[in-house]
């Protein structure tokens, strides 16, 4: 067991691990070396493709990649925060909880259009270009992460690209907030960007009673000033 804390970055639905690497080795020196960004289930690299996505199952399978630390600090962007607060809950040692631009609120329509891009077949692409630009859209991380980074998001199989993800998950559905921090042992900060549509502070605020809006940001605020979202940990 590493006798240091990890902290343990966490991408959001449609991304991968790597869309923090750059943030972290230029702007944040605490964690020198001893983070992790993994790939969640049905992202990028990680390998685990699961039955039915939801946050437990995301939860428990990075319970099991967890490397040995003495304890954990979770910063996790949207889906990752969701999955954040769950991994706390099945790891004691998991002391502290950021939860950046998680929406909270769900409209049935958007559960509805959610679960129908899941059950889309997956898209093949002729190039890798096309692939990117296609994985850059559906991760909404468009201008805000270079070539390199954005090709871990896709996988070339014969002649042919698609995206990393794995559409099933779309389905992953809405988070049960109210219980996950109910069951949450660690410390949770909740915050969202200034200019973030997805999440307002009225939506934070019923379930924390100090949530941090960060000014000048939007709901991608770890790629925008990696440095003021890596603070918060």
């Amino acid at each position: 067991m590493h006798d240091e804390e990890l902290l343990v970055v966490l991408h959001g639905l449609g991304g991968t691990g790597d869309i923090w690497v750059p943030g972290l080795e230029g702007h944040h020196d605490r964690w020198p070396g001893w983070w992790w960004a993994p790939d969640l289930a049905g992202h990028g690299t990680s390998g685990a493709r699961l039955d039915g996505y939801t946050f437990g199952a995301l939860a428990e399978d990075l319970a099991i990649r967890l490397p040995e630390a003495r304890s954990y600090v979770v910063v996790g962007h949207s889906l990752g925060g969701v999955v954040g607060l769950g991994l706390a809950g099945l790891v004691p040692a998991v002391r502290r909880v950021v939860g950046l631009g998680i929406k909270v609120e769900w409209s049935d329509d958007e559960l509805a259009r959610a679960r129908a891009m899941a059950e889309r077949p997956v898209a093949w692409f002729e190039t890798e270009a096309e692939a990117v630009a296609r994985h850059r859209k559906v991760s909404g991380v468009a201008g805000l992460v270079d070539d390199q980074v954005a090709r871990m998001g896709v996988v070339e199989e014969g002649s042919r690209w698609r995206l990393a993800l794995d559409p099933l998950t779309f389905a992953v559905g809405r988070p049960d907030m109210a219980g996950l921090l109910a069951e949450c042992p660690a410390e949770v900060v909740l915050a969202r960007g200034e200019s973030d549509h997805m999440v307002s502070e009225a939506h934070l605020r019923a379930l924390v009673p100090a949530p941090l809006t960060l000014p000048g940001l939007g709901h991608n605020a770890h790629l925008e000033d990696p440095a003021t979202v890596l603070s918060l940990a």
